[in-house]
């Protein structure tokens, strides 16, 4: 499998097969689809369709592990082809348990992606620097704003989205976007043209998706969704989902094997993120994007 360098990143626009039309979406089989690299749209930035969470539960179930354990499962993930991490600033001490099992890993070799909270009274580059010496890395592949959920979040972060430019001027970010919730938030991100990459809720039953109030706890509205990520894909945006297993709901192996082939084939998303707590998650999660795509 070949992997990408971070001039790579800077100096080429590296592209895959776009992912394209309605319904379920024309794929070519493939036994290794959950290792393989796709690129996330105009970021260029290529990372694995499957990626390693660390927010179970905002962190709880990856910090209860301990540091021995979960290290041990970051390199159980990384040798079975997961080259994809993602953590957060509110994913309490995950940045600094996530750059101590990574370490002597070769940085080109993996993908990092951190969401920031977007507070005032903060410094964007004082931040994005703090969350990158905690993670013990000299860069984020992607730096998404955190927990956009009310309609006017493309106004009211634009002091966030200039201090990550800022950081990516100075190469501490590759690439850069938000991850939202609720349909108002969501609604903005087709036509937010700053954006490169969108993380969204997204599962074939609605559990912890979008809705109209964003912290709903009744079903979210699956095809409404389902059209603002195909518009954010018109839109050479890449998207990655989350909420796959439904924050735990899905109990059944044919739930999460149902929401993982509706997140490819039907809705078109480029990658996801799954929190595990143990190996055999990580296998079951491994077989279930490839048998999306078989």
């Amino acid at each position: 499998m070949t992997c990408y360098t971070r001039r790579d990143f800077l100096k080429t626009g590296l592209a895959t097969v776009a992912l394209a039309g309605a319904g379920t979406l024309p794929l070519r089989a493939s036994r290794e689809a959950a290792t393989e690299w796709v690129t996330l749209g105009k970021s260029n930035v290529k990372v694995t369709r499957l990626a390693f969470g660390t927010g179970t539960f905002s962190g709880r179930v990856q910090r209860d592990l301990g540091q021995d354990q979960f290290t041990r499962l970051v390199r159980y993930a990384y040798d079975r082809g997961i080259r994809f991490f993602e953590t957060a600033e509110s994913y309490t001490d995950m940045h600094r348990m996530l750059g101590v099992a990574l370490k002597g890993i070769p940085r080109d070799s993996y993908r990092l992606m951190s969401k920031v909270t977007t507070r005032e009274g903060v410094d964007p580059l004082q931040k994005i620097d703090e969350l990158r010496k905690l993670a013990n890395t000299d860069y984020f592949d992607v730096m998404l704003l955190h927990w956009q959920h009310v309609a006017t979040w493309p106004q009211d972060s634009i002091r966030w989205q200039e201090g990550i430019m800022e950081a990516q001027a100075k190469q501490m970010v590759i690439a850069h976007g938000a991850s939202v919730h609720g349909l108002p938030a969501l609604r903005q991100v087709p036509e937010t043209r700053w954006l490169q990459v969108a993380m969204i809720r997204m599962n074939h039953k609605g559990v912890r998706m979008d809705a109209e109030d964003y912290n709903t706890d009744g079903l979210g509205n699956v095809p409404e969704v389902v059209g603002y990520v195909k518009q954010a894909r018109k839109e050479d945006m890449g998207v990655i989902s989350m909420k796959l297993v439904g924050e735990g709901a899905f109990t059944t192996r044919a739930d999460r094997q149902k929401s993982m082939r509706f997140a490819f084939r039907h809705a078109g998303v480029d990658s996801v993120t799954v929190g595990y707590k143990n190996t055999a998650e990580i296998d079951e999660a491994i077989e279930n994007v490839n048998l999306a795509f078989a």
